[in-house]
């Protein structure tokens, strides 16, 4: 049991830094949509990525737990 602690982490963080690149995506997508003179929808974009922020900093604190 204590070998799949480690691989949950390891497997999680990959995870992790694969949601930080997805957001840095939707976040340059939205603000080209924010200059083509659609502020509502990146506005709402805006939103969505400050749930993505809180939900990285619960599993960024998990992995850390993981690996104690």
């Amino acid at each position: 049991m204590d070998d799949q602690a480690p691989t949950a982490a390891d497997v999680l963080e990959l995870l992790h830094l694969d949601q930080i690149a997805l957001r840095a995506i939707v976040e340059e997508l939205s603000l080209w949509v924010s200059h083509c003179g659609s502020q509502h929808i990146h506005d709402n974009v805006l939103v969505a990525l400050a749930t993505l922020d809180v939900r990285a900093e619960a599993i960024s604190s998990g992995i850390e737990r993981l690996r104690a």
